[in-house]
């Protein structure tokens, strides 16, 4: 029915003489009259009841009938209550039609069709005729269709409320409802009386309670020049898109108790006439997102205000100041302070104290500082108190244990330090949800609680993350018995959990007991609630894995000692899960065909074990599947076909297995982000259809199997790729030039917070000269690695622009020509590795300004010249980069000499220097052909010298010959 107020109750009561607000009657002595009684007969004929509400309707009183109220004196209807008392609308709201026999009670004071089902039903014109109604409610009965405009012809209407229906209105009618006090009109559609809603509500002088949530109404005047409902103590407009500032008539309701404008956008300051409110108990701005500036001093003028919520803003400031005020009050009324989620700075003053009637207090994500006052023992009314993601630290002080009254409370996301004994604890007799946890798994908190403590309270969640409580398992938990959450994650438990935990008879919602050192087996005898989720992850659980409750979905065991098959019955057992990870442990056997089961399974991880057998063909069944990891076990045979109904798949990594067999389709993949098939013993083609389906892949790995053919063009189409590893294989041909279409390598550094980039799974990658595992940065990783390869022909230019790359492998191919001149623009590569080639011409002057290449290898091909210095290369003193490149001269190898010895390079590297490299050879060929016989005829005399000679000079001119047709 919405908030009535004390004054507009006794105006109903008084108005409605003896009306029956409840399911009570009149006097039984009075009887109704025949026609109204019969009229009432109709409406029930008209009305669907499921749960037979109006089974008393029957004899010829219908005072008597439930619901219905008569005037004591003349025996008429003047009251009829049919509000829905359940909350359950489908088996016991009525329905059907309202018939119009309703006209017949003249004297209808009050009506209420309130929560019942009407499905969309419009609201009844006839309605507006009772002209001597006073209250009307119909509210959430699934009434639709535009509010009848005869409503206003309702002069006598005290109250009406029409909220949650499907309804919409211009508001024209409601001037003429001069006697409204009560109006609530929540969630209607008045769009169309968005530009003048409040001159029209302002014409209704005796207006005390105005509700207007969700209307759509978007416009807030600025300016309101008179205002005639000077009354009103409600006033609700959430959530209506409001895009301006906190308007000035608002604070000329000097009469306002309540104040909600939460979810909005509001912008700006807060006024400082807010504090004019003097009436004002509760003020709720929550979610304005915009609502800026600090907060105003004269709050502490509204010594009346009960509830503040500022949540959800832009407010900033120091809070000190602002709770000295609020504490100035003599007798404080304040009981709920929100002010959470804004930008908040300062510390904790000890003045919060004096706020002694507090209830609630939620501070949470802010930049507050400091520690938490001493004087917080003082608010023994407190009952919940947030403290989440705020920068505060050092101890909790043992006054804390004197909130008597406490109920939940969170303070996650801070650095607390120093030891929290039983003294914290001491009077927390209501105590039910306690939280801290820390992102960082650094612990400064330590609990050193004797075993032989008994709590005061019974909680129910228990949220406690990076924090020390072992090396024991605490026993404080053993009288515990009304656990539904327990998380005790990093908690440097070194120790088995003990069987009174087990047999504590706890139905969870979430266990979570990872990142510690427990031992032990694991029974199965633990029962879940619905949707709960268990974690058991890094440890030294033993033993075979566990079998829970049917009604768990999420199950994390990975990284333990578990060993022996995966239960055959697991899909029959826990058909619920939605997310397996059993990976790192060391279970055997094959995969169970029960996985098929698992029909709302979105993530399976079983790596890093030692499975075997083939591949069920159970992924029709699983539709829902978002990452498959079954890397590093002994699977073999080959990928089943039906992988390809997988269309929600976004990972899937099968490498280090014994899988053979041509790649199948998997075109319907269509989403995949991740395929690594890496070291296995797939051969064939590699696929066109990864570059032209899997537009969103990040990650391709496909080395260290036995692909031939060459590297299809249609994967310079994957433009999200940053990982690309196609090495160890037999792979022919040329480096596709379209290479430098891979904009995933081009484009400016990932931001650390593009979540789109932050994957599961873990990746070895080849990077300075080493394998590497990657997971947590993995999408930071760039990396393209197509050597030990049978790859030939020149390194396309298009590579250099290619400047986001981290990791560069080309090594171990057939590769000639030159390194490309303009390979100092790949300003962020760190790994080069170049070698094993037959790679000619100087190494590029430009590669001085690779700033953060850490690992080069030219090593094994054809190069000559002089060393670039400069910059890295000073560091890279290892001479094996450059060793078999005979012509190579420069630090670390010996100085290039000009006369003798090792010959001088020229200085320039590249393709831009081959027309100055070809005079010089034809030079040389002609001077040897000018001075043969006068400095070389000796080669006459021995023809084995003169065979040799030409050999090498055919040689050189054919290479120089090519080369200059290349250039043309």
């Amino acid at each position: 029915m919405g908030h009535v107020t004390p004054f507009l109750l006794l105006s109903l009561i008084l108005l409605s003489g003896t009306v029956a607000l409840s399911f009570g009657n009149a006097d039984p002595n009075v009887g109704c009259m025949d026609i109204e009684r019969k009229a009432l007969l109709k409406l029930r004929e008209g009305l669907t009841d499921p749960s037979d509400q109006l089974s008393s309707w029957v004899g010829v009183n219908c005072c008597t009938w439930r619901g219905i109220g008569c005037n004591e004196t003349t025996g008429r209807v003047d009251s009829l209550n049919l509000r829905n008392p359940s909350d359950d609308r489908i088996l016991h709201a009525l329905g059907g039609e309202i018939n119009p026999s309703l006209l017949v009670l003249k004297d209808l004071l009050y009506l209420d069709l309130s929560m019942n089902n009407f499905r969309g039903l419009e609201l009844p014109s006839f309605i507006g005729s009772l002209e001597k109604m006073t209250y009307l409610n119909l509210s959430g009965a699934s009434f639709g269709g535009i509010i009848p405009a005869n409503l206003g012809n309702l002069s006598k209407l005290l109250h009406l409320d029409l909220s949650n229906n499907a309804i919409e209105s211009d508001l024209r009618w409601l001037p003429s409802l001069s006697s409204l006090q009560f109006l609530h009109l929540g969630g209607a559609d008045l769009t169309k009386a968005a530009p003048y809603w409040l001159p029209t509500v302002n014409m209704l002088p005796s207006l005390l309670e105005l509700h207007l949530p969700g209307c759509g109404l978007s416009i807030l005047p600025p300016t309101l020049p008179h205002i005639n409902f000077t009354s009103l103590s409600v006033l609700h407009l959430s959530a209506n898109g409001f895009n301006s500032t906190l308007s000035p008539w608002l604070f000329n309701l000097t009469q306002l108790v309540n104040l909600d404008l939460s979810s909005n956008n509001l912008n700006g300051e807060l006024p400082e006439t807010l504090g004019s409110l003097t009436h004002l108990k509760n003020l709720d701005l929550s979610e304005n997102s915009d609502i800026g500036g600090q907060l105003p001093r004269n709050l502490g003028m509204l010594c009346n205000l009960q509830s503040l919520k500022l949540s959800i803003n832009k407010v900033t400031g120091d809070i000190t100041e602002f709770i000295d005020s609020m504490s100035r009050c003599t007798n404080s009324s304040l009981e709920r302070l929100d002010l959470g989620f804004n930008s908040l700075t300062g510390n904790l003053p000890n003045s919060l104290g004096l706020l002694k009637k507090l209830r609630f207090l939620k501070l949470w994500h802010n930049s507050f500082q400091g520690s938490i006052p001493e004087s917080i023992g003082n608010l023994t009314s407190l009952e919940d108190f947030y403290l989440a993601q705020n920068k505060m630290g050092g101890v909790i002080p043992e006054s804390f244990g004197q909130l008597s009254s406490l109920v939940a409370v969170d303070l996650s996301e801070n650095t607390w330090e120093g030891v929290v004994t039983e003294a914290h604890f001491l009077k927390l007799r209501s105590l039910e949800e306690v939280a801290i946890q820390k992102a960082s798994p650094n612990i400064s908190l330590v609990f050193n609680i004797s075993s032989k403590w008994i709590p005061p309270f019974k909680l129910a969640y228990l949220y406690l993350r990076s924090c020390q409580l072992g090396p024991k398992f605490p026993a404080w938990l053993r009288n515990q018995t009304e656990l539904v959450t327990v998380v005790l994650n990093n908690a440097r438990i070194a120790d088995s959990i003990p069987d009174w935990f087990w047999q504590l008879d706890l139905l969870l919602d979430e266990l979570d007991v990872a990142y510690n050192q427990l031992t032990g087996k694991v029974p199965n005898s633990l029962r879940f609630s619905n949707l709960a989720n268990a974690d058991l992850s890094s440890n030294h659980f033993q033993g075979p894995l566990p079998l829970w409750s049917p009604n768990i979905t999420t199950l994390y065991l990975r990284d333990n000692q578990f060993s022996g098959p995966i239960p055959s019955n697991i899909g029959d057992v826990m058909p619920s899960l939605t997310d397996l990870d059993i990976s790192r442990n060391g279970l055997s056997g094959s995969i169970p065909l029960s996985f098929g089961n698992l029909s709302m399974l979105t993530t399976m991880v079983l790596s890093n074990n030692y499975l075997s057998g083939e591949i069920p063909h159970f992924w029709n069944s699983i539709p829902d599947l978002y990452i498959v990891d079954m890397s590093n076990n002994g699977l073999s045979g080959t990928i089943p076909r039906s992988m390809d109904s997988l269309i929600s798949l976004r990972y899937l990594i099968l490498s280090s297995n014994n899988l053979s067999g041509e790649l199948p389709s998997l075109r319907n993949c269509t989403g995949m982000k991740s395929l690594d098939l890496g070291d296995n013993k797939f051969f064939g083609n590699i696929p066109a259809w990864i570059g032209e389906s899997m537009l969103s892949l990040l990650i391709l790995r496909l080395s260290s199997n036995s692909f031939t053919g060459s590297i299809p063009s249609q994967l310079c189409g994957l433009s999200s790729l940053h990982i690309l590893d196609l090495s160890h294989n037999n792979l022919s041909g040329h480096i596709p030039h379209c290479v430098g279409n891979l904009s995933g390598l081009k484009t400016s550094v990932i931001s650390d917070k593009d979540t789109s980039y932050l994957y599961q799974g873990k990746l070895k990658v080849v990077a300075k000269g080493r394998v590497q595992d990657f997971d947590s940065i993995l999408y930071l990783v760039n990396s393209l690695d197509l050597s030990s390869n049978n790859l030939s022909g020149e390194m396309p230019r298009e590579l250099t622009s290619l400047i986001k790359l981290w990791t560069l492998n080309l090594s171990m191919n057939h590769l000639t020509g030159v390194i490309p001149s303009r390979i100092g623009s790949m300003e962020f590569i760190e790994t080069l590795d170049l070698s094993i080639n037959q790679l000619s011409g100087s190494i590029p002057p430009s590669m001085v300004s690779l700033t953060f290449l850490s690992h080069l290898n030219l090593s094994y091909n054809n190069l000559s010249g002089k060393i670039p210095t400069g910059n890295q290369f000073n560091s890279l003193v290892d001479p094996s980069i450059y060793e078999g490149n005979a012509a190579l001269c420069g630090f670390p190898l010996p100085d290039c000499q000009v006369n003798g010895g090792t010959p001088q390079g020229p200085s320039g590297g590249g393709e831009d220097n081959g027309f100055e490299m070809l005079g010089f050879i034809i030079s040389m060929v002609i001077g040897f052909v000018i001075g043969f016989w006068g400095v070389c005829g000796s080669l006459v005399i021995s023809k084995s010298w003169k065979k040799t000679y030409f050999h090498f000079t055919d040689k050189m001119i054919v290479a120089c010959m090519r080369k200059y047709q290349r250039r043309q």
